[in-house]
């Protein structure tokens, strides 16, 4: 397993600070970072946050998944390799 995880289900409003303080209670996060729309500069209700370590983020998908931020109920599960275009 990697350290890096995706997050769906995420509030619209949902900011990279929320995304990060919410994981923090699990473990150090090296980044955290919510997909914005960049017409309307909305967010897209995902984004990824990548711990220090593979055994922490496999902790934290346990942990969160269905946990709720901002009012919704997240989706924490393993990120999928980025795919070239």
């Amino acid at each position: 397993m990697s350290n890096k995880l995706f997050v769906g289900s995420l509030d619209y409003a949902a900011t990279d600070a929320q995304l990060e303080e919410h994981f923090a209670t699990i473990g150090k996060v090296i980044s955290a970072k919510v997909i914005i729309d960049r017409y309307t500069g909305q967010g897209k209700g995902f984004g990824f946050v990548e711990m220090t370590t593979a055994e922490e983020a496999k902790i934290a998908m346990d942990k969160l998944n269905n946990s709720e931020l901002g009012g919704r109920k997240i989706a924490v599960k393993e990120a999928k390799p980025q795919v070239d275009r």
